[in-house]
């Protein structure tokens, strides 16, 4: 018989997604879990706060990063389940792309066993395509509803005997080498592990260098005769006529959001530029053009968010940087999607002693 996993104290600092999951998930493996956040939890002014995120698993020049999504991806099905609560639209993913790497996104979806087909972009008419471009859709892939999975990942914590949330808990450092967590109070916490993932603030408590970006999101009210039509559309990305714009469609609350590559900047701080006027990156936004008759679209919401890269490598990270510490600093553009794995390799360091 294998020997029962010692139940051990976890500290997990930051709410968003990366904390709530790992918090999820080692309470659910017999660990104590104590969950401090800055603000309420969840908090709205969480990076991974936000009414959704694209969830895809093909990467056709990566087979590595296809099977962590894989991963993922059925890890997210399972947490409906497990949290009670239905956050998964499976409405599909279209991506454009050249014409010319067709036929290789597509063998490279065959080889990793993910079901992708090509679609007549004509048959998708309120999106703008890049010139010389061709749509795969990923009909498994989809969107989180991303705050309502923050609400039922909060609440299933609040039941679990193991774990105690404690909101309005700032955090003024963490020594690395201890395993200590200091309040700005002045209270003092030990832990046999801990995971910073308090999302463009972890780099101010652990030094891990990471890049901070700003970026802009739109949400908009489709016009009447349009509204049909977006009921049933994916998410797409690869649009406009730079093929750097991503869409997301309404439903499940949730409304039509559109953005791009175009609209992230770097920044020092999140206090840079705060107050700093959006209009002009709305209309770089609207100019990237990732929808047909985009001045039918009545603005509904705009909403400037912060994410972090590697310093070194860009895209996200998680890195183990003290012998009990872990921390979480980069998010990128698919760390919401990726949280499962996070708390997935958070519990294997538990099981195996690394703390």
């Amino acid at each position: 018989m294998t020997a029962a996993v010692p139940s051990r104290r976890v500290i997990v600092v930051g709410a968003g997604v990366t904390g709530l999951l790992t918090a999820v998930e080692c309470a659910r493996s017999g660990h104590r879990v104590t969950l401090l956040e800055r603000g309420p939890v969840p908090n709205p002014e969480s990076s991974s706060s936000d009414h959704h995120r694209v969830i895809r698993t093909l990467s056709a020049d990566d087979a590595d990063a296809t099977g962590r999504m894989i991963a993922a991806h059925r890890r997210w099905l399972a947490l409906e389940t497990l949290l009670g609560a239905g956050f998964y639209r499976r409405v599909g993913v279209v991506t454009a792309v050249p014409r010319e790497r067709l036929a290789r996104v597509c063998a490279a979806g065959a080889a990793a066993g993910v079901p992708v087909r090509t679609v007549d972009p004509e048959r998708l008419p309120h999106l703008r395509w890049p010139t010389g471009s061709a749509a795969v859709l990923e009909a498994d892939g989809g969107v989180l509803l991303a705050d309502r999975v923050l609400r039922a990942a909060a609440r299933w914590l609040a039941a679990h005997p193991a774990v105690t949330v404690r909101p309005y808990s700032p955090v003024a450092g963490v020594d690395v080498d201890s395993a200590h967590v200091l309040l700005s109070g002045g209270e003092k916490l030990g832990a046999d592990l801990v995971l910073v993932a308090a999302g463009p603030w972890t780099r101010d408590l652990v030094g891990h260098p990471v890049v901070l970006h700003r970026q802009t999101m739109v949400y908009l009210r489709p016009p009447a005769d349009a509204a049909r039509w977006w009921g049933t559309a994916p998410a797409a990305g690869g649009l406009g006529a730079d093929g750097r714009a991503w869409v997301m469609p309404p439903g499940g609350g949730a409304l039509l959001k559109i953005s791009s590559d175009t609209v992230s900047r770097e920044v020092s701080s999140t206090a840079d530029g705060a107050a700093q006027d959006h209009a002009p990156w709305v209309a770089r936004l609207f100019e990237a053009a990732p929808l047909s008759g985009l001045e039918r679209y009545a603005v509904a919401a705009v909403k400037e968010c912060h994410y972090a890269t590697a310093a070194d490598a860009g895209g996200a990270v998680l890195a183990r940087v003290g012998p009990a510490v872990w921390s979480r600093p980069a998010c990128g553009g698919s760390g919401f999607s990726q949280a499962p794995l996070v708390a997935g390799r958070i519990v294997d360091a538990l099981m195996k002693g690394a703390a």
